[in-house]
């Protein structure tokens, strides 16, 4: 079954005017964060016992040791401390497992507080955590980011850590602090500092005008990378974060791109004039996989993201699509119609001993193996279309959506959080949701057009 294609597919290198006509500008990137060891920073014991959605955490704004000018804020770093509270406020609320009350509503702590709270001004609030932290202008023009966790009843610190950051990127310094409060109260890795890639949808329904974009996961910092003027599908970040593949297509005809988003160049990796569908990143980067067809049959294929010769991994009659690997790069989870419906299959990374996992109902389709390995969401139908997941061997069948068009789940780094687009009845309009595992705190994440495809990408470096 698993052989070299050169005749049907082979890499054509384009005019590099060709390859770049759809982009825009390339996008803005900051410096690296650099993290640092704030002193008491080794983690305590927690006194909470109940259940985390009742949790109560306070966060009043972050502390300065002198209020001066700084390009992330017009009115100086005082002001900045109440935006750094206010976002991570927001993350964790969003979360769905805290009751997190937020600078507007507390009063300031001053900088010397932060190492030292002042336990008789929050001990009547209600909050069982309690969140300091400062922001400080440096000489070279960034900024020093603190975060404290402390404990109420045991009046004790659990956590401190420090980052320096350059002004364009404060948003990432209040990131990386929910995701240390999160880390440290709920075990799990975190997943706030981190971007999404989707599709932006403008345009009638039966003219719609399909853009690359990204944002922060909580919607901020939003850009488009194309233009519009090729329509652009299906977008997954590399495993290193520093790139994106997607399919557009430029001149009628499908391509597989990868975009650098360091540079803002993109790099032609197959193109054919057979459809082509949902590329997807192998866990060590090296290859892409990706769905093409073929005198009317539809199979995955393998190619190097350097491009070159596709190896094609499937040869059943019907439609193989929608290929993902595991996180251990050793099996690929895919679509297949050869039982005679949408159905999930599981194969060896080299095509071998395929085999159907879903067997309750309906049909199944888009499956994406969960970065921790031990679940794969995909889109059950059986009227309407719903997220739902099962273990790797098919068994756990759980339903976690319940609306009339939710499908195409990408997960959340941390591999407890899918995301997913909706449409709604009538309208065709799309935009992006979240659910988690317990099928609970669903949300919708802002976009300022519609919305569709979304791609999660790793904790950012």
């Amino acid at each position: 079954m698993k052989y070299l294609i050169a005749a049907t597919l082979a890499f054509v290198a384009a005019p590099l005017a060709a390859q770049n006509q759809d982009l825009g500008e390339p996008i803005p990137e900051g410096q690296d964060v650099e993290t640092i060891e704030e002193e008491g920073g080794l983690t305590g014991s927690v006194s909470f016992e109940g259940n985390l959605d009742d949790l109560g955490i306070a966060i009043p704004a972050f502390a300065t040791d002198r209020n001066v000018a700084t390009p992330a804020n017009a009115q100086g770093t005082a002001a900045l401390g109440v935006e750094l509270a206010r976002v991570i406020t927001s993350d964790l609320r969003n979360n769905g497992l805290f009751k997190p009350t937020g600078p507007d509503a507390l009063p300031k702590p001053s900088f010397a507080n932060i190492n030292a709270p002042s336990w008789a001004t929050w001990s009547n609030r209600g909050a069982e955590m309690l969140v300091h932290g400062y922001v400080r202008a440096r000489s070279d023009d960034r900024l020093t980011v603190g975060c404290y966790l402390y404990d109420m009843a045991l009046q004790s610190r659990l956590v401190a850590e420090g980052w320096v950051v350059s002004p364009a990127d404060w948003r990432r310094a209040a990131h990386k602090c929910a995701d240390l409060i999160y880390s440290r109260l709920t075990g799990e890795s975190p997943f706030f500092d981190s971007r999404i890639a989707y599709i932006a949808e403008t345009g009638p329904k039966d003219n719609r005008v399909k853009r690359l974009a990204i944002m922060d996961s909580d919607g901020a910092n939003h850009r488009f990378i194309t233009t519009g003027r090729s329509t652009a599908l299906t977008p997954r970040y590399s495993p290193d974060y520093k790139q994106l593949v997607y399919l557009s297509y430029v001149d009628g005809n499908p391509r597989i791109y990868v975009y650098d988003i360091g540079t803002g160049r993109q790099t032609l990796v197959t193109q054919s004039e057979n459809p082509t569908f949902a590329p997807r990143w192998s866990p060590d980067g090296r290859y892409i996989l990706y769905s093409m067809a073929v005198g009317g049959n539809t199979d995955i294929y393998r190619v190097s993201a350097q491009g070159g010769r596709s190896e094609r991994l499937t040869d059943a009659p019907g439609i193989d699509i929608g290929g993902s690997f595991s996180p251990d790069g050793r099996q690929i989870v895919f679509e297949s119609d050869r039982s005679g419906s949408q159905q999930i299959y599981i194969m060896n990374a080299d095509g071998s001993n395929q085999r159907r996992l879903s067997f309750f109902g309906g049909r199944s389709a888009t499956p994406e193996w969960s970065p921790r390995g031990d679940q794969i969401a995909f889109t059950h139908i059986a009227g309407d279309f719903n997220v739902a997941v099962m273990n790797p061997n098919g068994r756990g069948f759980r339903k976690l959506t319940s609306g009339w068009q939710d499908e195409a789940p990408t997960w959340a780094p941390n591999g407890r959080i899918i995301q997913f687009f909706r449409t709604e009845r009538n309208t065709g309009k799309t935009s992006l949701w979240q659910v988690d595992l317990t099928g609970e705190n669903e949300r919708r994440l802002p976009t300022p057009v519609d919305a569709s495809d979304p791609a999660w990408g790793p904790i950012l470096p």
